[in-house]
């Protein structure tokens, strides 16, 4: 009798009207409707004129809220649960979503305080670089302590404070972040669709078996350290490239040229009577001082020509030899 009782006891602790549901499992009233519509959910027991759901509903929807935190769509969420139904398992599968999800580096995260913080960066708080730091999640507040912060990779905030210590205005610094991670993203997804193309097609397209995902998930493991070795690598051989070049260009870099030099053939006669003038010697100078002392003449008439009117009066329209 007392089992018996138990068993009641627990079957109605484990049974829950939508609303209840709703509120264990952290989503909405509308989205478990959603869901039963979808076939993601088992319908609910009718118990009278109510729809009575239990914990198996609630694990469901645990595993969905699980699997789309994970990137999955619903469609392949549907395939997923209808292999679990099946008796296929999630067990594999779950591996390999773990196997991807965990950290693709050896970093460990860090804390810094404010107070540590303002220290590497100059010793004066500055909050609008610490909002772009957040915005970039260089840095993430802790919840409950305004005065820390978690820092997922502190290699990176070191770079940052070695940048500024060396000249480099935190704006700066931010902007080349957010230019910089476009650009390794990209290397990102084209390695994703590299290693999909040709490692992992054979197990797309349909719900992998447990020893299928075990699989992929050892591939995973393998391909994981490469993208990064590849880019370290080809990093490390452009920066060498480039980085000889610039040093070439700013420290060695060639005089400006000169601008090329008009020859202007002089007449025979010209020539002759200068050398008669001056000797053979003198040739060259003399054509230099005559063509200097012209040139000096005509600058001075344009000078004396722009003087003579504005230094005249309106009524002085005297030849200057007769003033006075």
């Amino acid at each position: 009798m007392r089992s018996t009782a138990v068993t009641e006891q627990h079957r109605r602790a484990a049974e829950f009207r939508i609303e209840e549901l709703a509120h264990r499992s952290g989503t909405t009233v509308r989205t478990i409707r959603a869901y039963q519509d979808r076939g993601l959910l088992p319908k609910p027991e009718r118990r009278g004129r109510a729809n009575v759901y239990g914990d198996t509903h609630l694990a469901r929807l645990r595993q969905i809220s699980d699997l789309l935190d994970r990137g999955y769509t619903l469609a392949s969420i549907k395939d997923l649960l209808e292999a679990w139904d099946s008796g296929r398992g999630l067990g594999g599968v779950l591996g390999l979503v773990a196997e991807i999800d965990g950290p693709w580096t050896d970093e460990e995260t860090g804390r810094i305080t404010r107070q540590e913080l303002a220290a590497t960066f100059g010793g004066s708080p500055d909050e609008a670089a610490v909002a772009d730091a957040v915005e970039l999640g260089v840095l993430e507040p802790v919840p409950g302590n305004p005065e820390e912060y978690l820092v997922p990779s502190p290699q990176e905030l070191a770079v940052a404070a070695e940048l500024h210590s060396a000249g480099v205005p935190l704006p700066a610094i931010s902007g080349h972040l957010r230019e910089l991670r476009v650009q390794v993203e990209h290397i990102a997804a084209r390695f994703l669709d590299f290693t999909t193309e040709h490692v992992f097609q054979q197990y797309l397209g349909h719900p992998p078996s447990d020893a299928e995902a075990e699989e992929a998930a050892g591939l995973v493991r393998r391909l994981r350290p490469l993208a990064q070795q590849t880019v370290d690598a080809e990093l490390a051989r452009a920066m060498r490239s480039l980085a000889s070049r610039y040093l070439r260009h700013h420290l060695h870099s060639e005089p400006p040229e000169r601008p090329a030099v008009e020859h202007v053939p002089l007449p025979a006669a010209t020539v002759q009577s200068v050398r008669d003038l001056v000797g053979p010697a003198g040739v060259a100078a003399f054509v230099t001082a005559a063509t200097d002392h012209e040139v000096s003449a005509r600058r001075m008439d344009a000078l004396v020509a722009h003087a003579v009117p504005a230094a005249s009066g309106p009524d002085d329209d005297r030849h200057p030899d007769h003033a006075g």
